[in-house]
């Protein structure tokens, strides 16, 4: 059972871009409530990123080489190679994913939490959109880890979601890009 119907993302928030000429970088920070072990299982543990993730692997990610993630929610399956390049349990993450560098940070809380800090590198056209559905992909896997499963949400699915638009537009808005249909940067 999903808890999907009493789900609506909050408000954009946590994200920030860096820039390096064309190659700009997502950094999306969440604080969860469960514990570095508990996250970096849900990270790396092929079943549990199928609950949540917009990918599936092949195998474990928790080790250093080669992977296959195949994108979900695509018009049709998009299967990459990917090259693990540090995994340091329960505290570091870092891959590449369709031609991009992802990385996840880990960092215990006083609380017993974790302070989940994502840097994806997105097309700077696809940023908005990216911060948008990594933004559902937390909340998923959060209620995930709080065994009250939304059940998963990418893709197109995500797009047609209650909420998604208007968190794309937020994100746009404080990234200062230009969303399809606009005409002109928001902070022109």
């Amino acid at each position: 059972m999903t808890h999907r119907a009493k789900y609506t993302p909050g408000r954009a928030a946590g994200a920030h871009i860096k820039k390096d000429a064309e190659r700009w970088t997502l950094v999306l920070v969440r604080d969860l409530r469960h514990p570095p072990v508990k996250v970096w299982e849900a990270l790396t543990d092929p079943e549990q990123l199928r609950e949540w993730a917009p990918f599936d692997s092949d195998r474990n990610l928790g080790a250093v080489g080669s992977a296959m993630l195949t994108t979900v929610g695509a018009p049709k399956p998009l299967v990459a190679e990917t090259q693990v390049k540090r995994a340091e349990a329960p505290k570091l993450l870092e891959y590449s994913w369709g031609g991009n560098d992802v990385r996840w940070e880990l960092e215990p809380r006083e609380s017993g939490g974790t302070r989940l800090t994502l840097w994806h590198n997105i097309h700077r056209g696809f940023i908005a959109m990216g911060a948008a559905g990594w933004h559902i992909c937390f909340d998923v896997l959060d209620g995930l880890l709080a065994g009250e499963p939304l059940g998963r949400l990418v893709g197109p699915e995500a797009m047609r979601f209650e909420g998604w638009q208007r968190l794309h537009a937020e994100y746009a808005e404080q990234f200062g890009v230009v969303t399809p249909g606009q005409t002109s940067s928001p902070r022109n």
